[in-house]
């Protein structure tokens, strides 16, 4: 799953590969993955992506207007580049996304599919999506700590509650534990 590590990656590629890049043309392959209507996805055609950033587990790509695209690759979702103009053909292909030197495809490998684009006006409406965890890349011990006791929770379920955390789930609180010589069901004593 694409945790905290995972897109710092994809926020570092896809800046190099698309920030600032106009976007052609967009496929959607899979009803499902588009869970908004208004704006309209089309509206994003044309448009230069101004910038990419995160909210959580989320990939936001900002355009004129105030017009931004929200990424949520959920378990399975995954961004692979192809240099050109591809397609999204394939039986895991939920979007492709084309620019002047390539097309980006969402891919989701699932049975279950979970991955989802939403395309919001306003920075407050994409921030209304903000489950309200703390950045541990950028916080204090202190305001770690302070985040880590606010709920009585296992250190575990702590660390991938996103109230709490912002971008670890899952399989990095298992390795945060690990690397600290920690049980998964330690419990907090607060």
């Amino acid at each position: 799953m694409p945790e905290l590590p995972d897109l710092e990656c994809y926020l570092l590629a896809l800046r190099r590969m698309i920030d600032g890049q106009r976007l052609e043309n967009i496929t959607i392959r899979s009803p499902f993955v588009l869970r908004t209507f208004d704006p309209p996805i089309d509206a994003l055609i044309g448009l230069p992506v101004e910038g990419i950033s995160r909210q959580g587990k989320r990939i936001i790509w900002q355009f004129p207007d105030e017009l931004y695209l929200v990424v949520h690759l959920m378990i399975a979702g995954r961004f692979h580049w192809r240099k050109g103009a591809a397609t999204a053909k394939g039986k895991n292909d939920l979007a492709a996304f084309r620019f002047a030197e390539g097309t980006l495809l969402l891919t989701e490998a699932s049975q279950k599919k979970r991955a989802s684009l939403h395309v919001y006006r306003g920075l407050a409406n994409v921030e209304a999506q903000d489950r309200g965890g703390l950045e541990p890349l950028n916080c204090t011990l202190s305001q770690f700590e302070e985040a880590l006791q606010r709920e009585n929770h296992t250190l575990k379920r702590s660390l991938a509650d996103p109230r709490l955390f912002s971008g670890i789930g899952n399989a990095y609180s298992d390795e945060i534990l690990h690397a600290a010589r920690l049980s998964r069901s330690s419990g907090l004593c607060v």
